[in-house]
């Protein structure tokens, strides 16, 4: 299993508690596909930095995940399936800063 960060940005449209609804069907999808969650961030409603489908802001929450390669492709087909999902970037993280022992 690989590691990597996936960005995910919610429609605004909903409230907060719908928002984070998505985002907790989102962890369960990456469960589902044996995803091993390490660490989330859910930053909540934020600015896009560019106007997307005519909306200017977006519920933003962060995965810090490892998966394997299939599941990552069969999270991100189920993710651009959804009509509760903007955006999303999956990014394998290059460096990696390990501590002395």
């Amino acid at each position: 299993m690989r590691r990597y960060e996936m960005m995910v940005i919610i429609p605004d449209t909903l409230d907060d508690e719908a928002a984070e609804a998505v985002w907790e069907r989102v962890k369960g999808l990456l469960a589902d596909q044996g995803g091993q969650l390490v660490d989330e961030a859910w930053w909540g409603k934020r600015q896009l930095a560019y106007e997307i489908d005519k909306r200017d802001h977006g519920y933003y929450g962060v995965l810090d995940f490892e998966a394997t390669s299939e599941g990552l492709d069969e999270l991100e087909r189920l993710l651009k399936l959804s009509d509760d999902i903007v955006r999303y970037k999956t990014v394998r993280p290059t460096l990696r800063i390990r501590k002395p022992a």
